[in-house]
């Protein structure tokens, strides 16, 4: 199948809520900072680097955002941690995302977006929803989400029981600072997380059953990591078969393998070709050489 003829098949499952949008870092591609023009971070490296003052870490942190984020914590609190990406995606202002429109224009039922930022939030604040934020080391629940309802201008955190799941649902694995900062960012936090997930507690009951038999469409992602791929692999648990796509731009060989495991096709492009316009100017993403290099 062509692309632009499996392009009109995505577009159209998007609308209809049978393929189910997986946003990744990628997806925030062109989005900078009002004031500054800075891009906003959000790729592992941009993102190792904003937490440092834009100083670049030893090697092995900065492979990836988690263990940097981990050194930091050892050093200076979880505190910081939280500071610094309530700092970032809160109290700054930035552009728009086309792509975060475009989902939210067409009030796509299900979006699975693993960046911390508030965009599809801010979008959807004209309309009630359901806000999944994951959470991790915390006591006295076996539970690794808060579940929020937006209705009349607020979010309220509500209990499973209490979850109208005829809303349409954002969920957040790695957190949001809204309506309450909770972050999935250092390795223990992804340890817990991870392992939670794996035993089923980290996702909503009927969550689990919507997500039955669907596809997916991921968007922004690149899998050269084993926590974006351990993290995605529990998400999607259940998924149809072939269990979707992924627009990946110059796939690595281990890329294409990983997602050939899970049955995913890949495909040579990105979310602006799957829109149909030009590509964004500012370039999170990591060339194919460095892709390698660190794979």
């Amino acid at each position: 199948m062509a692309n632009q003829e499996l392009f009109q098949t995505l577009l159209a499952g998007l609308n209809d809520g049978s393929v189910i949008p997986y946003l990744g870092p990628g997806t925030l591609r062109g989005v900078v900072e009002k004031t500054s023009g800075n891009p906003i971070p959000a790729d592992s490296e941009s993102l190792i680097l904003a937490m440092n003052n834009g100083t670049p870490m030893a090697p092995r942190l900065m492979y990836e955002f988690p263990r940097a984020a981990m050194n930091l914590e050892n050093k200076k609190g979880r505190k910081y941690i939280e500071r610094f990406l309530t700092e970032t995606y809160a109290n700054k202002e930035w552009s728009k995302s086309q792509l975060h429109q475009w989902l939210t224009d067409r009030q796509v039922p299900y979006i699975i977006d693993i960046n911390r930022d508030t965009q599809l939030q801010n979008n959807m604040a004209d309309r009630p929803h359901l806000l999944i934020c994951g959470v991790a080391r915390i006591a006295g629940t076996d539970y690794r989400f808060r579940i929020y309802q937006y209705y009349s201008g607020d979010y309220r955190e509500v209990s499973l029981a209490e979850a109208d799941a005829s809303l349409p649902i954002l969920f957040k694995p790695m957190g949001s600072p809204l309506p309450d900062p909770n972050y999935i960012a250092s390795d223990a936090d992804y340890v817990d997380y991870i392992t939670e997930l794996m035993g089923g507690f980290a996702v909503p009951a009927f969550l689990k059953l919507y997500r039955r038999r669907k596809q997916y469409l991921f968007l922004g992602m690149r899998f050269t990591r084993d926590t974006e791929r351990m993290v995605m692999s529990d998400i999607i648990y259940d998924a149809a078969e072939p269990a979707g796509w992924a627009l990946i731009p110059n796939a690595t060989d281990k890329e294409i393998r990983f997602c050939e495991k899970k049955g995913i096709q890949v495909i040579n492009a990105d979310w602006y070709d799957l829109l149909g316009i030009e590509a964004p100017a500012t370039d999170l993403a990591m060339s194919e050489e460095a892709l390698e290099a660190n794979a």
